[in-house]
């Protein structure tokens, strides 16, 4: 009786595993439990101050050149981190491409990527994004808003208080993002 249900417990786990990693169904549940999974670390850094040395941070741009992050310091900022192999990542790109045409002269957009430079180039040009990215090192990004999730986003107002984190897939372009960011802006 015990090892029957040894191995039919085993089997089940083997099934589950093979669907995990194998079947198209694997990314939508890696992603939905990625994001129970990390949703409770996120949520916690809402509404809280960030340091100011957490706006001590280098980045560069597609070009090149060096930008320093304390330059964002007293504005509005979306920061979202990402990969180009990230599917949740690609998945609100739309959306926050939609919110960069409606609001990028206003809200400084950062997108960060730890990825090359070339092959973040290419993604670009092949998808038409138009929206700011940045490069960094692991090592370089704050504790503070560092993530082991992706994509990881924040929106942070004028004074440093982070609005609103999100892990995971969202949709930056609905009125729910909008009315923070107008709200934000109006500070």
């Amino acid at each position: 009786m015990k090892r029957s249900l040894v191995v039919k417990f085993s089997i089940v786990f083997l099934v589950g595993l093979g669907v995990y990693f194998f079947t198209p169904l694997g990314p939508k549940v890696r992603g939905y439990a990625g994001r129970l999974w990390s949703k409770n670390a996120v949520a916690l850094k809402t509404d809280r101050q960030i340091s100011e040395d957490s706006y001590v941070w280098q980045l560069a741009d597609t070009e090149g050149n060096a930008y320093d992050f304390t330059e964002a310091k007293g504005k509005v900022i979306f920061l979202n981190f990402w990969a180009t192999w990230c599917g949740p990542c690609l998945k609100e790109m739309p959306d926050i491409q939609k919110l960069y045409t409606d609001y990028g002269e206003k809200v400084g957009f950062f997108l960060v990527t730890q990825e090359e430079t070339a092959k973040v180039n290419t993604f670009l040009q092949k998808k038409g994004y138009t929206f700011p990215i940045y490069f960094t090192d692991k090592g370089d990004i704050p504790e503070e808003i560092a993530s082991k999730s992706m994509p990881t986003t924040y929106i942070i107002g004028k004074s440093g208080k982070i609005a609103r984190a999100e892990t995971g897939a969202a949709n930056w372009n609905g009125s729910e993002v909008r009315g923070l960011l107008n709200s934000l802006l109006a500070e």
